[in-house]
C-alpha cells in the first residue's frame, strides 16, 4: 500500500497484499536448497566502519547457519567479540536518538518503506529487504518494533538490523515494540533462545540485548505527514503540585498524576518520557512509554484502559481523528496485533493481508501493519 504525497510504502505480511498466499520462507535466495560450503566466520572491522558487503555477508551467514547448523554453533558464525561490537556501536547510536524521530524524505524520488512486527521470522526479513530494496541513499527503512519472540531467529534478525542501522544510521531506523523488553522476552521465548545459541556466553548477550532495547526510539514522524508507533496513541499525564504542609518550609512538592479522565498527549509530553527502562512501567508517572508500545485501537468512542493487556489503552475513531488534525498528520502506522490477536477483536476487521485499515477519520487514516506471515511461529 503506497501513499502518493510522501512515497510511503507500507509492507504487509505477503509478499502481495492483494493474495491471500503468505511469502515462502526460503524465497531469498535463488535456490533454496542448503549450500554444501560454510560462509566464512564474521569478524569486526579493522577501523569499526561497516561496509554493504560486510550487512550482506552476515546476512548470508546467518540464512545458512539457520539451514545447516544447530542453534548452539552460532557463536562460530558470529562470535561473542563482534556480537559485543555490533551491540556497543549501535546502542551508541540509538541511544542518541529522540523519542520521536523526525524523518525527512529528501525529495519526490525517495521512499520510505515501513515495516510491521517482524517476530524472529529471519527468512521473511531477508526476502522483504530483497523484494522491497536494500536501504539507499534514496530508500528509508522505518521498523515498528517487534524483533524478537514467538520465532526461532529473533537474535539473527535483531542483529540484522542492528548491522544495517549502524551501516545507514540516517537511513534505517528501529523503533521499540512491546517485545523489545525483559519481560515479553523471559516470557514469549527470546531469552531462551539466547542462551540455546550462546551457551555460558548466554546470560552476558541476553543482557547487551536488552541494554539495546532500553535505547530504541518509541515513534517516528515522516515528511511531517506520517505518525508511526508500535502501539499507537498515548495519554496525557496530568500532574498537580501535592499542598505543602504547614510550618515545613523547604519541603519538596511533589507530582501526583490525575486518574480522573484521560487525554490524549502531546508531542512534547512524547519527547520528554524516559523510554530508557526494561519495562515500561503501567502505574506512576511514566505511562507513555506503555502506551505507545502496548495501546490498541477500538471502534468505540473516547479513551479507556486496556484491561485485557493490562496496560496502554483503548483509542477509537474520534481519538484518531484529533490526533491527525492536532498535528497536521494523514496518517497513523501501528503494528502490535496479528491474526491471532484480530481474532479476538470483534468489529476490526483480520489480519489476512497483513494489514487493515481500522479508523477512516476525515483527516486521514489509521493503519495497523504486520509484517511476520504464517504467524506465530512459536506461542
Amino acid at each position: 500500500m503506497s501513499s502518493d504525497n510522501n512515497n510511503i510504502i507500507i509492507t504487509p505480511r505477503d509478499a502481495d497484499a492483494s493474495s491471500n498466499t503468505t511469502t515462502p520462507a526460503a524465497t531469498y535466495t535463488d535456490d533454496p536448497s542448503p549450500s554444501p560450503a560454510a560462509p566464512v566466520a564474521v569478524s569486526w572491522t579493522p577501523d569499526g566502519t561497516l561496509s554493504l558487503d560486510w550487512v550482506q555477508h552476515i546476512m548470508s551467514a546467518f540464512d545458512w547457519s539457520s539451514r545447516n547448523l544447530p542453534p548452539s554453533a552460532f557463536p562460530s558464525v558470529f562470535p561473542v567479540p563482534v556480537f559485543d561490537a555490533l551491540v556497543l556501536t549501535a546502542s551508541k547510536i540509538l541511544h542518541k536518538e529522540p523519542n520521536c524521530l523526525q524523518i525527512e524524505t529528501l525529495d519526490s524520488n525517495s521512499t520510505v518503506v515501513v515495516v510491521g512486527d517482524i517476530h524472529g521470522q529471519l527468512h521473511d526479513l531477508l526476502f522483504l529487504l530483497k523484494d522491497a530494496g536494500f536501504p539507499a541513499q534514496n530508500r528509508v527503512f522505518v521498523f515498528n518494533g517487534d524483533y524478537v519472540d514467538r520465532g526461532a531467529w529473533g537474535l539473527e534478525t535483531f542483529l540484522i538490523l542492528l548491522a544495517w542501522k549502524v551501516f545507514m544510521p540516517h537511513r534505517v531506523y528501529l523503533l521499540r515494540g512491546n517485545h523489545e523488553s525483559k519481560y515479553c522476552t523471559s516470557v514469549y521465548g527470546f531469552e531462551k533462545e539466547v542462551l540455546t545459541k550462546y551457551g555460558d556466553k548466554g546470560k552476558h548477550v541476553y543482557r547487551k540485548c536488552l541494554g539495546c532495547f532500553e535505547g530504541l526510539p518509541l515513534a517516528s514522524i515522516i515528511a511531517g505527514r506520517v505518525y508511526t508507533a508500535h502501539g499507537g496513541l498515548f495519554r496525557s499525564i496530568a500532574v498537580t503540585p501535592s499542598k505543602r504542609s504547614k510550618g515545613k518550609k523547604n519541603r519538596r512538592i511533589t507530582l501526583n498524576p490525575e486518574h480522573n479522565s484521560l487525554h490524549l498527549g502531546s508531542l512534547e509530553e512524547l519527547s520528554k518520557a524516559r523510554r530508557s527502562v526494561l519495562d515500561p512501567p503501567w502505574e506512576g508517572l511514566n505511562l507513555i512509554p506503555g502506551d505507545v508500545l502496548w495501546s490498541d485501537p477500538s471502534m468505540s468512542p473516547g479513551l479507556s484502559p486496556n484491561k485485557e493487556r493490562g496496560i496502554g489503552l483503548l483509542w477509537g475513531p474520534d481519538c484518531t481523528e484529533e490526533f491527525l488534525k492536532k498535528f497536521e498528520l494523514k496518517l497513523i502506522i501501528r503494528s502490535h496485533e496479528g491474526p491471532d490477536a484480530r481474532e479476538k477483536r470483534p468489529g476490526l476487521a483480520g489480519m489476512n493481508e497483513g494489514y487493515t485499515i481500522d479508523h477512516d477519520a476525515e483527516s486521514g487514516k489509521l493503519i495497523t501493519l504486520f509484517s511476520a506471515p504464517d504467524y506465530p511461529q512459536f506461542q
